[in-house]
């Protein structure tokens, strides 16, 4: 049984930062997942996939699953990009790259 820690990215569909702020641990799935034959659906016996922990802080988590004696990997969150600061003004300066066209 091994867990995956890691701060999710910010979700596409939304500009805010909500869940942003704090680590995520998911088990990792031990079995591969198989069709039911009756239905055809795609079902596993494993219920840890389902389970999802959220902790305020990455030494919280870790010592979560040193305590359990649970394997883990720790995912490090890619460092921000810079932001460039730009007003509206930028849109119409003379050393603009590419033309204003409007």
């Amino acid at each position: 049984m091994t867990a995956k820690i890691f701060k999710p990215a910010r979700n596409a569909m939304q500009s805010g930062t909500g869940k942003t702020k704090l680590w995520l641990m998911e088990f990792d799935p031990e079995t591969r997942r198989s069709v039911e034959p009756l239905m055809g659906w795609t079902s596993s016996s494993e219920t840890r996939q389902q389970v999802k922990l959220w902790f305020d802080s990455k030494e919280e988590a870790i010592a979560y699953a040193e305590r359990g004696g649970i394997a883990y990997r720790l995912l490090e969150p890619p460092a921000d990009a810079p932001t460039k600061a730009l007003s509206y003004s930028d849109n119409f300066k003379v050393g603009r790259l590419g033309q204003w066209t409007h």
